[in-house]
């Protein structure tokens, strides 16, 4: 069942559901701020908890209506699909282990997916889901939230444009410092259960996060891998700590660095890319500057908006130059992105070719990675490949 051309309503915003993101949860409030930035969704349904109470004291809270706060996905994707104001879109901010099962409820019934990273907790998942996406006519987005970065759509722009040559180094790193120690809170304690993360802890955390940016920005494809896995906490049953060593296609080498044991590290995701004709450094703590290094000449520092930044910067940008923009603007490119494909598609109409965003397939990238850096691990380090 396609959503497209039932009765609009709301201004024209896309009516959004949310499963998941309840009171208790972080993640939930970042994706509706994100949701409003600009405007163009406003939330309307929800199924915000796994257990109905939790769920509709949360729905409450959020002034959503009585009637469309509901005690699981699988009863709201049924009810909100056979409405004629119901939603056009779903976020889905749950634990790993249920993003299968909820964007399947949602995809078989034309609902556009917009769904918090990993894609899924298993490669076997993944593999299912994207053969879903592929036959859906719904859109599936994943919120790989960095690529939505102003001065990170200028570093992909100017490698597209060969400013730096022929890539053959890329580091990135993503240390924190959150589970030094063993925690038991409710996002430490899902984030290290196998059960519900997945076999990858902070691969699948954060590592995600570093593989996809990398492959973002250059645009290589990652052909294997070598990784070594550490859990240091005692009894920790998933890893806190990976080094990867990556060989992409082309030819082009790669080091991947992920902890979440690492005092003094707060979120320090950082990326360096250096080609033969010159380099660049983006560090996300400090996200408005792009270092460009030509080789033989002064290095040089692009601002967002900045002198030398260009119209695919500037794309992502809301405030004038030195106002910073940071993790919550980049959340809501990535949902200002995806609505503009979803209002194309309501309206019968081409999407903005400029339109950019994580989809099912790079998902599935990041979970193959995953399932490569456990696998090679387990091969004390052996050099396995993706797939």
């Amino acid at each position: 069942m396609a959503i497209t051309g039932r009765n609009e309503s709301l201004g024209g915003r896309i009516r959004l559901g949310m499963v998941g993101g309840g009171n208790d949860a972080f993640i939930g409030g970042v994706h509706r701020i994100a949701s409003r930035i600009d405007d163009k969704y406003q939330l309307v349904a929800g199924a915000l908890s796994s257990t109905p109470e939790k769920s509709h004291a949360s729905a409450a809270a959020l002034g959503l209506d009585p009637e469309r706060s509901y005690d699981n996905f699988t009863l709201m994707a049924e009810i909100e699909a056979n409405r004629e104001d119901g939603i056009e879109a779903v976020s889905i901010v749950t634990p790993n282990h249920m993003h299968y099962a909820a964007a399947i409820e949602f995809l078989r019934r034309g609902i556009h997916v917009i769904c918090d990273k990993p894609l899924t907790s298993t490669l076997e998942e993944a593999e299912k889901l994207v053969k879903e996406a592929e036959q859906s006519d719904a859109l599936f987005i994943l919120t790989h939230n960095y690529t939505g970065y102003p001065m990170i759509r200028q570093a992909n722009a100017m490698i597209a444009n060969g400013d730096i040559g022929t890539i053959r180094v890329v580091q990135v790193e993503y240390p924190q410092d959150w589970l030094t120690e063993f925690a038991d809170f409710k996002q430490a304690a899902w984030r290290t259960d196998p059960a519900r993360s997945g076999a990858g802890g902070s691969t699948g955390d954060i590592g995600t996060h570093a593989f996809n940016l990398a492959s973002f920005v250059t645009g290589l494809e990652l052909e294997s891998l070598a990784a070594d896995l550490q859990s240091f906490v005692p009894g920790r049953q998933v890893d806190d700590n990976g080094h990867i060593m990556m060989r992409f296609k082309g030819g082009a080498r790669g080091m991947l660095w992920c902890s979440q044991v690492a005092p003094g590290c707060e979120n320090s995701l950082k990326l360096r890319v250096f080609g033969d004709k010159g380099g660049l450094e983006w560090c996300q703590e400090d996200p408005n500057y792009l270092w460009y290094t030509p080789f033989g000449e002064p290095k040089r520092l692009i601002t967002r908006n900045g002198a030398g930044a260009g119209n695919a910067a500037a794309r992502m940008s809301r405030t004038p130059s030195g106002h910073p923009e940071g993790y919550l603007e980049g959340f809501a490119n990535i949902y200002s992105e995806a609505a503009g494909a979803i209002l194309a598609k309501r309206d019968g109409s081409a999407p903005d070719p400029a339109v950019t965003y994580p989809t099912v397939q790079d998902g599935l990238k990041g979970v193959q990675f995953i399932d490569a850096c456990v696998r090679s691990s387990a091969a004390n380090a052996a050099w396995v490949t993706i797939g």
